[in-house]
């Protein structure tokens, strides 16, 4: 995708995830496109989306006899209803309108298609887009792709009253369960990761969350250093802390917070730590405000994290390598229907933009992690703390 779409009138073409396999005929559960989800709020696999000028329409595959008998027809009139686009296609319908409509332009703008391997994540991503595109080159070769990413990460950055109604409520899902299944004498109770974690699942399934937004994190003593530990099959040891790293999703849309627990009675050294992470996370707070740059508020923050790990004897001098050795990820992240949501971290934050304020301090040797993580919202002010009815106390 050679050119960006920006104020091109071209016809617009995005698709919905398509299955994975997990084993045999068996499949992981669908986790639909965020970008498609946020254009049209329909939650089905290999659905297309086509916005030409005045003209949208939905293109719907038609599924085998079989299938529908395992996993259901798809229903046109429901996925009018639900995305307001009222021209529902099938396949065959659907792509020789599209055919014809290829043939008359030169050009069509769609998401950038991914790698099929992620090298940094060693993750293999969903082939959905690039059998899109293949299907669209087949019906003119020379066409260019030009890519909608920015426009929509533009849009996404910025949440509406219906998105933040959402992301609310996936939150006080989260906060509710972490209280009900952290109190001192439930944490007493656990002796190992996974019974908690199985405790989380039941709180955000009870309060009517469709499930996590992520994978949880449960990780207690030295596993706790590892930053995506999600194993959650350790024992719990009485002197150690534990860091719970959860969010419920509602809608699509993510909560992401992270508390650190002590499982018994903290030491002096583990408080001393904790009380680091939380001085560093309320700076975090005050820098947050319309007009920030990312860059620049890590920056401060990375200094400030520099001057906590001096004080713990952890480092000699505010340096970036020897920083980085005991707090390597960065504060804040865009946070929406994906945890880790689109946005342009080169544009200065606004009023509606949500983000993460995680520090973290993780120390490999003494076999302790601490990350404490809320959920903000940029307003015209500064910021409201979403998650704040969470207190963060070690215990």
């Amino acid at each position: 995708m050679n050119k960006d779409a920006a104020s091109t009138n071209v016809p617009i073409v995005v698709t919905a995830n398509g299955l994975l396999q997990r084993g045999a005929d068996n499949t992981f559960a669908f986790a639909q496109d965020a970008n498609f989800w946020y254009l049209t709020g329909i939650d089905e696999p290999d659905i297309i989306l086509v916005m030409d000028g005045d003209q949208e329409y939905l293109i719907v595959p038609v599924r085998s006899a079989s299938r529908q008998a395992f996993d259901g027809a798809v229903n046109h009139q429901p996925l009018a209803k639900r995305s307001e686009i009222k021209d529902v296609y099938d396949d065959q319908a659907g792509w020789e309108k599209l055919k014809a409509r290829m043939h008359q332009v030169k050009r069509v703008a769609t998401v950038n298609v991914p790698p099929a391997y992620v090298e940094q994540h060693g993750i293999y991503t969903n082939p959905a887009r690039a059998t899109m595109i293949e299907r669209l080159k087949a019906t003119k070769t020379d066409l260019e792709v030009l890519s909608l990413n920015q426009q929509i990460a533009q849009l996404r950055m910025v949440k509406q009253a219906q998105e933040l109604a959402a992301i609310q409520a996936a939150i006080d899902i989260t906060v509710k369960t972490i209280k009900e299944t952290t109190k001192a004498a439930k944490l007493r109770s656990y002796s190992h990761e996974y019974q908690l974690e199985a405790e989380l699942t039941h709180g955000f399934r009870r309060r009517g969350a469709a499930g996590h937004a992520f994978d949880p994190i449960v990780a207690s003593g030295g596993r706790a250093c590892t930053l995506h530990n999600v194993a959650n099959s350790g024992n719990f040891a009485k002197d150690e802390l534990v860091i719970v790293d959860v969010g419920a999703e509602v809608e699509h849309y993510a909560a992401d917070i992270t508390r650190t627990f002590s499982l018994g009675r903290p030491s002096r050294r583990q408080q001393a730590v904790h009380a680091a992470v939380l001085a560093v996370q309320k700076l975090a707070f005050s820098l947050l405000k319309p007009g920030v740059l990312i860059k620049d508020y890590e920056l401060q923050i990375e200094h400030a994290m520099g001057q906590q790990l001096i004080e713990l004897g952890l480092i000699k001098a505010v340096d970036h390598q020897s920083i980085r050795k005991y707090y390597p990820h960065s504060t804040s992240h865009f946070l929406g229907l994906n945890v880790h949501d689109v946005g342009d971290y080169k544009t200065p934050l606004a009023p509606g933009m949500v983000l993460t304020v995680e520090p973290g301090i993780y120390i490999h040797k003494e076999g302790i992690g601490v990350r404490i993580e809320d959920d903000v919202l940029i307003t015209d002010k500064g910021l409201k703390i979403l998650t704040d009815k969470l207190p963060r106390a070690l215990n």
